[in-house]
């Protein structure tokens, strides 16, 4: 017989068992104790190499619209580029994986909520199998959800996945607010940081792939087609037959812009080609800076070539390229191209548009893989990237070396569980210039070298070509003789042939 005392006493040694949903309601209580970090709290920290940061101050005070309604209407009137996220709540499905992994995925989706200009109120996760065909949450989900809206005075909800057309609508019935889904919340911070014409309309295509499916009619009002008897007889004769709805004459206006705007992008694509090109003619080797959003790509451009480009403590703070000038630790000279951030489950409209963007990786001699070592899943952060890297044709082919950054914040246990995972890294601080000497020696290593070897004399009206060689070239010895400069080095074949052509005979 068991003893009763015993039995009493096993059940207060053991742990109790906690629910889903307390599991659930702890991961929201973090996500929302770090909100406003983002923008706020956390603040941006610059370093001498980052220059004066004038666009910074310029986009803060663009950052929000005062007073700018986002009460529930018909969306197809709203251009999302022109959409001010105020006052959200959170709403994510944890479905497989560890509670850990959907608390990630929900913090990030905080700091994209931030990042669009808008304060994080409170969130809900639920745990099911798989999102709802229905409402995403369910019907019990969906009204509880409407109950928190309503109490902490939120007028939008952000869900923490892509939602079916259907699904948007029928949550939007339910919570008598805006929803909108991870996509559309990317897409919006993608509008408000573009600022070249080619950036802007990549952004302007993504958005309009992404609202072609979601139109939504609006009742007999929307319609300008009668067909027969339909319109009613207040319709009167020339009002039947064939016509076009409302929806139909909105989606083909869409696909005539986007139609436009392709053509757009692929006009701009030759000036690219040609930049490029020049650069493989005159054999410039190329560096691409690639990698996870806020990894600080672009604070590394800065400590390495002094660009002074915009850095921020946001996500995809950087959209539109930039490409600077570096020189090797041994005088070779390079280029270093800043390219957009990427995402878990980044959109697929913004990978098409940006594709000719994205083109810089596959172009590139080396990647700079850029990883946020403080991050509490950075290996979750470079599969991301590299699986992005996949649908670029030719990216997975380019070497890569994956630059550990912010290693004054990441805890020595992480820095060494991710270089025992990736053999070709290399630990850095772009704020602190730690490991900034090491990456540059390696760089030099790592590029390119000159194929061809000439031993000639250049005469001394050619000192042209002789600067070529100094900037492009890998000098093994140099003298100056009475027929010219005498030299001996290895440059490319393009170069080799002009030297040849100008030299004098060896005496």
């Amino acid at each position: 017989m068991t003893d009763p005392q015993h039995t009493t006493s096993q059940t207060q040694d053991a742990p109790p068992t906690r629910s889903a949903q307390e599991v659930a309601d702890d991961v929201v209580a973090r996500v929302l104790a770090r909100a406003g970090a983002t923008l706020h709290a956390g603040g941006t920290v610059h370093s001498s190499y980052d220059g004066d940061q004038l666009e910074l101050e310029e986009r803060t005070s663009l950052r929000r619209v005062a007073g700018l309604s986002t009460e529930l209407q018909d969306v197809t009137e709203v251009e999302y580029r022109q959409l001010r996220l105020e006052k959200v709540v959170l709403v994510g499905v944890w479905g497989s994986g560890t509670v850990t992994d959907a608390e990630i995925s929900l913090r990030e989706l905080a700091q994209l909520a931030e990042t669009a200009g808008s304060q994080v109120l409170d969130g809900l996760l639920q745990r099911r199998q798989k999102p709802d065909p229905g409402t995403y949450l369910g019907s019990g989900k969906a009204a509880e959800l409407a109950t928190l809206v309503a109490a902490v005075g939120a007028d939008t909800v952000v869900v923490d996945g892509d939602l079916a057309p259907s699904q948007r609508r029928a949550l939007e019935d339910i919570v008598r607010v805006k929803v909108i889904d991870r996509t559309a919340l990317i897409l919006d911070i993608f509008a408000q940081h573009a600022k070249s014409r080619e950036g802007k309309a990549q952004v302007e295509l993504a958005q309009l792939e992404y609202l072609l499916p979601r139109l939504r009619g609006w009742g007999d009002s929307m319609s300008r087609q009668a067909g027969g008897q339909v319109g009613g007889a207040a319709a009167g004769m020339g009002s039947r037959g064939p016509g076009e709805t409302k929806i139909e004459l909105d989606r083909r206006r869409i696909r005539n812009r986007m139609a436009k705007l392709r053509r757009e992008i692929a006009a701009m694509e030759p000036g690219r080609v040609t930049k490029r090109a020049s650069r493989k003619k005159h054999a410039i080797p190329s560096v691409a800076i690639a990698g996870y959003t806020n990894a600080g790509k672009s604070s590394l451009l800065n400590r390495l070539t002094h660009a002074g480009v915009l850095v921020e403590n946001a996500l995809f703070a950087t959209l539109d390229p930039t490409v600077r000038r570096a020189e090797t630790v041994d005088g070779r000279v390079y280029t270093l191209a800043d390219t957009v951030g990427f995402v878990r489950a980044l959109p697929h409209q913004l990978v098409e548009a940006f594709r000719s963007t994205l083109e810089e990786v596959a172009d590139a001699d080396l990647i700079l893989h850029v990883v946020d070592a403080s991050h509490p899943d950075p290996e979750g952060q470079i599969s991301a990237v590299r699986h992005v890297f996949a649908d670029i044709p030719g990216a997975m082919d380019v070497p890569e070396i994956i630059v550990l950054n912010k290693a004054d914040l990441a805890t020595p246990e992480a820095i060494a569980r991710l270089r025992s995972r990736e053999v070709h890294s290399i630990v850095v601080s772009a704020h602190s210039g730690e490991g900034i000497e090491e990456l540059q020696a390696l760089i030099a290593d790592q590029l390119p070298r000159p194929g061809v070897s000439v031993d000639l004399v250049v005469p001394y009206d050619r000192g042209d070509l002789i600067s070529r060689v100094h900037e492009h070239g890998d000098i093994q010895s140099e003298e100056h003789t009475g027929d010219g400069t005498a030299i001996r080095a290895r440059v490319d074949a393009g170069l080799a042939a002009e030297l040849e052509a100008a030299a004098q005979p060896r005496p």
